[in-house]
Formats: structure tokens, C-alpha cells, sequence
């Protein structure tokens, strides 16, 4: 097993993947690194706590549907366990010397991807997310929003699969512009809840002092 001209395949063959996120390549780097510290074995169990710590996943959803799509689109083998004390089981190509590996994975890119252009066109979705975290970032500050909402906005799109329900997601910004306009509503809504509750706390002789009443005023006289 050679380290560099294994990462120098598997890298190829990212740069030509397109259905590829950075969470799918982190989740990869991870999974390597563990393959690694046991010496390349042909196959190895995993923890999914320490898989999620080395590859900086914060979510339990994305990690399960990331594996999941690396192990359907053949860059692992991923045998689940429903046994809580008995780890997931992995097994890890060599792409260091992946002639036929390259010409397998480069088929099975190619037939996903005509797949997919069927369902977009048979459903006319097309489904619309960011390249990266940096993407959002931007576009959050062009708004004048702060990174930290841009990371609550992606990191929640993110655990769901881009979709709002059922439906995928067909464009990302109007879903942003959408979230910074809940967030303002729901401002606004508090800071008028709070001067209500003001203005309840105020004393009794307050309203009374608004009133200018005047105690000594003669009732018989005309208007």
C-alpha cells in the first residue's frame, strides 16, 4: 500500500466526481486516516464518535447520509451495525494502483449522473445547493448578517439534505433571504412583546398623571 499514490488516486478521482461535497471528502480523509492506524487492514470497524471528531461532522444525519452515499457510489464498502456495542465495519479501496478501479468508479459516475439528468427531468427539480461554507458566508455578508447565522443557515440545510418538507431545495439564496426574514419578523415580534410588557409594569398613578385632570374644574359651567 503506498500512501501518497494512494491519496494522489483517490484525489483524481474527487476532481472528476461532481456530486461531491466537502463533508463527503472529510468523511473520506477520516476514514483513510483510521485505515492507516491499523495498518491497512482489508477491512476495519469503526467508531461513529471518532469518525465524526476526525472529519469535524457535527451532525448526526449528515454523517449517516454521507457514508452512506460514499458506500453507494463505491468509494468504501459501509456494513452498518445495529449492535451498540460492536462498531460499523469498512472497507477501503486501493486506489494506488487503481487502473481498474479508476475505469469502474469513472462508470458508475457516468451512469449516476445519467440517472440523475432522468429524475431532474422527469420531476423538473432542479436541485440547487452551495459548493461550500464560504459561499454562504459571502452572500450572508453582502446582507449584512454575521457569519454565525450563515453557519446556522448551512449547517441546518445541511442535516435536512437541502429540502424544505419533501422538496428539494431549487435555489439556496431565496431559502437564505428567506431565513434572514424570519429572523427579522421574530426580532421584531419580541422587541413588541417587550414594550408591552413595559408599559403593563408602569404605575397605576402614571396613566392617572397623563390624564391632566383638573380636581378643583366647576361642572356647571357651559362647554
Amino acid at each position: 500500500m503506498n500512501y501518497i499514490k494512494h491519496l494522489n488516486g483517490i484525489f483524481h478521482q474527487f476532481s472528476k466526481d461532481t456530486r461531491l461535497n466537502p463533508t463527503h471528502i472529510s468523511l473520506y480523509i477520516a476514514l483513510f486516516q483510521i485505515w492507516n492506524y491499523n495498518r491497512f487492514p482489508d477491512e476495519f470497524y469503526i467508531n461513529r464518535e471518532e469518525v465524526m471528531k476526525f472529519s469535524k461532522i457535527g451532525s448526526n444525519t449528515t454523517y449517516h447520509r454521507c457514508i452512506k452515499e460514499l458506500s453507494h457510489w463505491k468509494y468504501i464498502i459501509y456494513s452498518p451495525s445495529h449492535n451498540p456495542f460492536k462498531g460499523s465495519k469498512v472497507k477501503l479501496f486501493n486506489f494506488s494502483t487503481s487502473d481498474k478501479q479508476d475505469l469502474y468508479l469513472d462508470s458508475t459516475i457516468n451512469e449516476q449522473a445519467l440517472v440523475s439528468n432522468i429524475n431532474i427531468n422527469k420531476h423538473t427539480i432542479n436541485i440547487n445547493k452551495p459548493l461550500s461554507l464560504k459561499k454562504v458566508f459571502n452572500f450572508f455578508k453582502k446582507k449584512d448578517w454575521s457569519e454565525k447565522e450563515a453557519e446556522k443557515f448551512f449547517n441546518y440545510y445541511e442535516s435536512v439534505g437541502w429540502k424544505k418538507g419533501n422538496n428539494p431545495i431549487e435555489n439556496w439564496q431565496a431559502a437564505a433571504e428567506s431565513w434572514m426574514l424570519k429572523i427579522d419578523e421574530f426580532t421584531i415580534s419580541k422587541q413588541k412583546e417587550s414594550k408591552t410588557n413595559q408599559n403593563t409594569d408602569l404605575p397605576l398613578d402614571h396613566f392617572q398623571d397623563n390624564l391632566h385632570t383638573n380636581q378643583n374644574k366647576n361642572y356647571n359651567e357651559p362647554l
